[in-house]
């Protein structure tokens, strides 16, 4: 069997997109994100193969440029499936998103393009990183289901306990001849229950504590 060395410049581009597609993975994994390494990594190895295969297997007469559209087609199934629809939030768009533009990077290095492969690379982790920077980031808020008793002022110590300005919900009972408070309240601290746990042995007056992030 005969060795053709343009096979070996074809497999350095594949090569070449699968240092490209784990250095974008890895980004992507140190972040915890749902699509990591691997996925990065084939995505852009398989991109670059089809793109390979369609450019010098068929000889001349064949369009590239087809493949080409059918890779990105494709790629948008499998985005699709990083994608999920959870608790009124939608999760893994941003993923998916470069998984997409991953799969263009490893195009470009099997069309050749290996100058706009390493830029576009650099540029989509720069991006990725930037972004994740708090100053273009939006504060999150947690909710606290709280039951307390009233005798002095204790909703403002609530108020200040928990950085909050005013209850989102309230609800005032009266039991056994005193004044039941449940309130439900937003904050943009996660608090763990260690730490609520020990909010609850510093205030007597505080009867429950309960994390309810889904309302």
């Amino acid at each position: 069997m005969n060795l053709n060395l343009n096979e070996l410049y074809w497999l350095l581009d594949i090569f070449i997109a699968a240092l490209l597609g784990f250095f974008i993975g890895w980004e992507r994994k140190i972040r915890s994100k749902e699509a990591g390494i691997r996925t990065h990594t084939i995505v852009c190895i398989g991109a670059s193969l089809m793109m390979v295969i369609s450019k010098y297997a068929f000889g001349s007469e064949a369009d590239s440029a087809r493949v080409a559209a059918q890779i990105v087609a494709g790629i948008g199934f499998l985005g699709a499936g990083i994608i999920v629809y959870k608790k009124n939030v939608v999760h893994g768009l941003t993923t998916a998103a470069g998984v997409w533009t991953t799969a263009g990077i490893g195009m470009a290095c099997g069309g050749g393009l290996y100058l706009v492969a390493v830029g576009a690379t650099l540029i989509l982790v720069s991006t990725q990183w930037l972004l994740h920077r708090k100053i273009f980031s939006h504060k999150r808020y947690y909710s606290i289901k709280i039951t307390f008793t009233e005798s002095n002022n204790e909703r403002e110590i609530v108020k200040k306990l928990f950085g909050t300005e005013h209850y989102k919900r309230l609800i005032i009972e009266r039991k056994d001849g005193a004044l039941l408070y449940k309130a439900l309240l937003n904050t943009d601290v996660e608090y763990s229950s260690a730490r609520l746990d020990e909010i609850m042995k510093s205030h007597d007056f505080i009867l429950s504590l309960e994390r309810c992030d889904d309302e």
